[in-house]
């Protein structure tokens, strides 16, 4: 027989599992330890793009409100695969984003230990909305926030460029540059504080990035100087909150068997007698969702402009109607979307009105489905409520006619009468 498989005329299989003991891969991640709730509410961006001295200075975040989901009818351009020209139907969530407000900056001195604040410098006037972040209960403070800064920043301007010392400290010193921004919550959710983030500053020198921020500071920063169309980026956020669960449900254990003593939704032994601890590696009950989040790779479909601007920004070439993204009756727990907006394929973490924080990616894009440029075809605006039929008003109208209505108006006045 060993002459014979030496040969090579009998296969050898010597990989057959005969018992679950050589093979059982865990229930669960432990890379996402400790699971629970976040205390980055709003998303921290641990890491920003490499920077690039011979680029213009340019932002390399950007922060939205999530509003909600719909989907997209597009033809694939993706030469050799069986897909290529043909129509596809894909998800896609739209996110709101009002433009950004500049209102300061940080340097940072890099150190053997990472990065080190050196200065600060902000802007001479700040909005409300931006000072409510700075208080607990806005109503019952004093609101004294910056006003000496503001006084100092008048005082400062009247004799040349307001607080000159700080900003030639940056220029000298500093390698890193980060505006600070603030969104305009107002005009999106009925919230009156507005998120604040730092955001850094990439291409040219310390000095290019300093003047391009201080030329920036009260200004407004949109989504289209930001992001581009075809764009792969990340999302980082927040997911959805669910509670408190158990391990089956928190960390996808088996249940045991149906005659099992005392529950069988449990781990049947968490561990040895010693040692006499539970070991973190054990799967137990506790907080799921609101988990802090950064999802690579999101691909831009679309940047609508406001409904001022555009107010057909759901229009397509093949798709001629005229329509708002906005789908009959709003998004559900969010409203209507008047104020720019990002499409990007596929879901986003988070419930609604959530802010999610969109990010430049870390790396060079190079595959073909990160360069393939995206034509759509349709945007869905039917409602998304129950089964949507219609996606306008008008052809609603136009399906059901408005007979009915005359009717009931003829019927009151021959009561009336």
């Amino acid at each position: 027989l060993a002459q014979v498989i030496a040969a090579g005329f009998l296969p050898v299989k010597f990989d057959a599992m005969s018992h679950r003991k050589f093979e059982r891969p865990r229930h669960g991640s432990l890379g996402f330890l400790p699971r629970k709730r976040t205390k980055h509410h709003h998303g921290k961006i641990k890491s920003f793009p490499k920077d690039d001295p011979s680029k213009k200075p340019h932002f390399t975040a950007f922060m939205s409100y999530k509003a909600g989901m719909t989907h997209i009818v597009r033809e694939v351009d993706r030469p050799g695969s069986k897909l290529n020209k043909k129509e596809i139907v894909e998800p896609v969530s739209i996110l709101e984003s009002p433009p950004m407000m500049v209102v300061g900056f940080v340097g940072y001195v890099e150190t053997p230990r990472g990065l080190r604040a050196l200065t600060s410098v902000w802007a001479g006037h700040l909005s409300e909305e931006c000072k409510r972040r700075f208080y607990k209960t806005w109503h019952t403070s004093k609101q004294k926030a910056f006003t000496k800064y503001q006084k100092r920043w008048e005082e400062e301007s009247k004799e040349g460029s307001p607080m000159n010392a700080e900003v030639e400290r940056a220029k000298k010193y500093c390698q890193v540059i980060r505006a600070i921004c603030h969104t305009q919550v107002g005009k999106v959710i009925g919230q009156k504080k507005a998120h604040i983030k730092e955001i850094q500053v990439n291409g040219g020198s310390t000095a290019d990035k300093v003047d391009f921020v201080m030329g920036l500071f009260e200004q407004q920063v949109k989504i289209e100087d930001v992001f581009t169309q075809d764009e792969m980026i990340d999302v980082i956020g927040t997911t959805k909150g669910k509670g408190f669960n158990g391990v089956v449900t928190r960390w996808g254990v088996t249940r045991l068997m149906r005659k099992t003593h005392r529950g069988l939704r449990k781990v049947a032994c968490i561990g040895s007698w010693h040692p006499a601890r539970v070991s973190f590696q054990v799967p137990r009950s506790g907080q799921r969702g609101y988990h802090h989040r950064t999802e690579i790779n999101k691909k831009i479909y679309r940047i609508g402009k406001n409904l001022k601007e555009d107010p057909v920004n759901a229009k397509t070439e093949n798709d001629l109607t005229e329509k708002p993204i906005t789908p009959m009756g709003g998004f559900s727990h969010y409203g209507e979307v008047n104020e720019d907006w990002v499409m990007l394929k596929g879901t986003v973490m988070g419930p609604r009105k959530r802010v999610i924080t969109m990010r430049k990616s870390l790396l060079p894009q190079v595959t073909r489905k990160a360069l393939e440029k995206v034509t759509l075809k349709f945007i869905d605006t039917s409602s998304k409520f129950g089964h949507g039929r219609f996606q306008t008003s008008e052809e609603k109208a136009k399906f059901y006619g408005t007979a009915v209505k005359k009717a009931k108006g003829e019927k009151k006045e021959e009561a009336e009468a």
